[in-house]
């Protein structure tokens, strides 16, 4: 992974950053709350010669007492010394638990001697402190001049005297809750990046990228009034979900440039990404350039086309195919610009056979030299095969893919799948990303003189065939969608050839 990966790592997953960090703080607080504090006295002893004479005898006695310093700090925590302590001051414990208390250490190479303790109570901390630097001088007199008849050669003096200190030495709020900021801290980050790890679902565009070198058409963001209002003619003409298609549309006559073929089949990995309501809003997109377009619903498994523009499916793309009826009676217009639409029909027992006939290939056929465009609602590709057998027929595909539903290697499997019947895949688009994710796309322009789609009674128009009967289907031509984009009518298929 590059610097840009871990970032986007941080920026994805922040939310639990910031949560495991918060909770490491609050324990660090917390620790602090219930440690009980401590308080450290300390003495300083200064160890001397008591001859005195030349300037060697001098250094002689320096080295003297710097050697014996050292076996002076380890007197310091013996019962010998501590025990005069724990008699003169009242205390309840023993030597050695006394001793846990004291340390004693050699200042440099210097003959000065500190004896530090820590107790609970800084007063009694101080005591103790002086009251172990008392009895050290005492037990070194002792011990040096075992037989009292004599001068002892070394002596010490106290030159720092305890004093009860002001603030505990532990516990160290700041450090306590630095060390809470920085194990919270990576501890987030550690989580974030096992998440990454473990998470093989596609979350945005260099996700599909590290898939397939296809391009990537646009991105549409999850919007949760789309479930109630599916169509672009429902929202306002400036809103993102409306821009978004606009540049998958754009980005789609580059793509399709070079191709004779004016088809399009529009399908996806995994049912639930939203591969019908984007083959829905791409040929509405594409009518309102003023083109001829029709779409086609070839889902024969689950059609939901007709459910979206509110047409009637019992007649349709299945009814051409075993030849009940002819073309032009069963095509729906629909809406006021040049769309024309193609239900499934009643689903057959047969899907995929009939989707690979020859008729559904004189159909598409037709259907180019009929419109501008033709886009196709198709099955997803891995449950059936129905999907791989109609890309083998259609000038281009389109792979919708939803974000953070499904896997990369489903993705990939999918890809393979059309690889296998040499399908031009035209690109992916992006569908349900994520509003504040970085692979996003964002757009901050915004109609204020759009109002949503009314129907003739200035209602809300409805967008299910359960509320319009089927001898209604003819009444959209007069239905006014909002601004209708004025713009020319480039060809996005193909040359335009229209009989």
């Amino acid at each position: 992974m590059e610097i840009i990966d871990y970032l986007r790592v941080v920026r994805r997953n922040w939310v639990l950053i910031a949560a495991l960090t918060l909770l490491g703080l609050l324990v660090a607080g917390a620790a602090t709350m219930v440690t009980t504090p401590t308080y450290k006295a300390r003495t300083q002893l200064f160890v001397a010669t008591q001859n005195s004479g030349s300037v060697l005898e001098l250094q002689q006695g320096n080295t003297f007492s710097q050697a014996r310093v050292a076996s002076y700090v380890v007197t310091a925590k013996t019962p010998v010394v501590l025990q005069p302590v724990i008699d003169s001051l009242g205390l309840e414990i023993s030597p050695s638990a006394l001793a846990n208390k004291v340390e004693a250490s050699v200042e440099g190479s210097t003959v000065l001697l500190n004896i530090v303790v820590t107790d609970s109570s800084p007063v009694r901390a101080a005591s103790i402190a002086e009251a172990v630097a008392e009895s050290l001088i005492s037990a070194v007199d002792r011990l040096e001049n075992p037989s009292r008849d004599g001068i002892s050669p070394v002596r010490l003096s106290v030159i720092t005297p305890a004093a009860a200190p002001s603030a505990p030495a532990s516990p160290n709020t700041s450090l306590y809750l630095a060390a809470g900021l920085l194990i919270g801290s990576a501890v987030g980050i550690g989580s974030a990046l096992l998440r990454s790890a473990m998470d093989t679902r596609i979350h945005g565009e260099l996700d599909v990228k590290r898939v397939t070198d296809a391009s990537v058409l646009g991105g549409i963001a999850f919007d949760a009034d789309a479930v109630k209002k599916p169509l672009l003619t429902q929202v306002p003409t400036q809103s993102p979900r409306a821009e978004s298609f606009r540049q998958i549309r754009t980005n789609l006559q580059f793509a399709h440039v070079s191709h004779s073929s004016k088809s399009v089949l529009v399908t996806s990995s995994l049912p639930g990404e939203g591969k019908s309501t984007t083959a829905v809003n791409m040929a509405i997109s594409l009518a309102q350039t003023g083109q001829r377009v029709v779409l086609v619903d070839a889902d024969l498994r689950r059609p939901m086309v007709g459910e979206y523009l509110g047409l009637d499916g019992s007649v349709g793309l299945t009814t051409y195919l075993v030849g009940q009826e002819g073309l032009d009676n069963l095509l729906q217009p629909w809406g006021t610009d040049d769309l024309h639409v193609l239900t499934s029909g009643r689903i057959p027992p047969n899907p995929s056979e009939l989707l690979g006939s020859a008729a559904m290939s004189g159909l598409i056929e037709l259907l180019e030299n009929e419109f501008d465009a033709v886009v196709i609602d198709a099955p997803p590709l891995l449950p059936v095969t129905d999907a791989a057998v109609l890309a083998q027929r259609v000038g281009g595909v389109v792979l919708v893919v939803g974000s953070q539903l499904v896997k990369v290697t489903d993705v990939q499997k999918s890809l393979s799948s059309l690889d296998m019947v040499h399908a031009d895949l035209l690109g992916v688009v992006l569908n349900r990303l994520a509003a504040k994710d970085p692979d996003s796309y964002t757009y901050s322009y915004y109609s204020s003189s759009t109002s949503p789609l009314t129907g003739p009674t200035g209602g809300v128009e409805p967008t299910r065939s359960s509320d319009i009967r089927a001898d209604q289907k003819r009444s959209f031509d007069q239905i006014v969608y909002g601004e209708r984009e004025a713009t020319a009518s480039p060809t996005y298929f193909g040359p335009q050839s229209r009989p």
